[in-house]
């Protein structure tokens, strides 16, 4: 592979290692990827603040894709536009009021950098503090102001499959959802038709890097769209196996410098 190209790379369990961060190795590969002119990109479920840092670390000059799609912009060129596709609001209440028919644990609305919890939680409002958003906790019903970048049900894992049965049956045309990586039971839920591969197509097309040029690396099942669409979708030694089986190869786990090991190959590049 001599030719320009566009890397995507999933935060979680693909560019981090288990302690979230990246290795030397990683960071010393990608940057002589960089070097040889391929653009590399950050593509998460993540929220921007959550993050900026390790775009940062990388000294990234790309757009980057949050909320698995539902905001891509460009940190560093506020010209490039800002793409923020949030749920419908009366479709997100609708959903919280049916969640009160099954049984959960909490349910977090997100607009941006404004985290709502509709009940009190220090664990998950640890959990979502990077980044210092401003938080809110009380029934969403009533605090819920804005339409949400995204929701997110905390649940038992049984009890989340019924949920994601409802969701499907109800409201299959107004939303997307998909689950959190154990060992969080959280179902996710954005806009219909938002995924990490409408961020990579938009920002292939805006570097005209040809789709058959685009190498992704991912290890959940929200990197699906992402995986397929890239000419090279690649899984994490570590992903689940459903995303290994659509992906066109494996590398090594998170831990074991997968993308490293596959991007020295792949371009060539000689640092191993």
């Amino acid at each position: 592979m001599t030719k320009k190209h566009l890397i995507a790379l999933d935060l979680d369990g693909t560019l981090l290692k288990n302690d979230k961060t990246i290795s030397p190795l990683t960071k010393k590969v990608i940057q002589k990827a960089r070097e040889a002119g391929h653009m590399v990109m950050i593509a998460t479920g993540r929220p921007f603040r959550a993050s900026e840092a390790i775009y940062r670390e990388l000294n990234l000059d790309t757009p980057i894709v949050n909320f698995n799609g539902a905001f891509i912009h460009h940190p560093k060129d506020y010209q490039w536009g800002f793409h923020h596709t949030p749920l419908d609001i009366k479709t997100a209440k609708d959903i919280i009021e049916a969640c009160h028919e099954f049984s959960f644990h909490n349910i977090i609305a997100e607009v941006m950098d404004d985290v709502y919890f509709h009940y009190h939680d220090e664990k998950l409002i640890d959990i979502f503090s990077l980044g210092n958003p401003k938080t809110t906790t009380g029934n969403l019903l009533t605090f819920l102001e804005a339409p949400p970048t995204c929701l997110l049900i905390h649940t038992e894992e049984e009890q989340g499959k019924t949920i994601r049965s409802h969701l499907t049956d109800v409201h299959a045309d107004l939303i997307d959802h998909r689950r959190w990586a154990d060992p969080f039971h959280v179902i996710e839920i954005v806009r219909t038709g938002l995924n990490k591969a409408v961020g990579l197509k938009r920002v292939s097309e805006y570097y005209q890097i040809p789709q058959e040029n685009i190498i992704a690396f991912g290890d959940e099942d929200n990197d699906f769209e992402m995986i397929e669409y890239a000419g090279k979708g690649i899984a994490m030694g570590n992903g689940i196996k459903e995303l290994q089986s659509l992906a066109n190869e494996t590398t090594l786990s998170n831990e074991e410098d997968g993308i490293a090991h596959y991007l020295n190959e792949a371009l060539n590049l000689k640092v191993i």
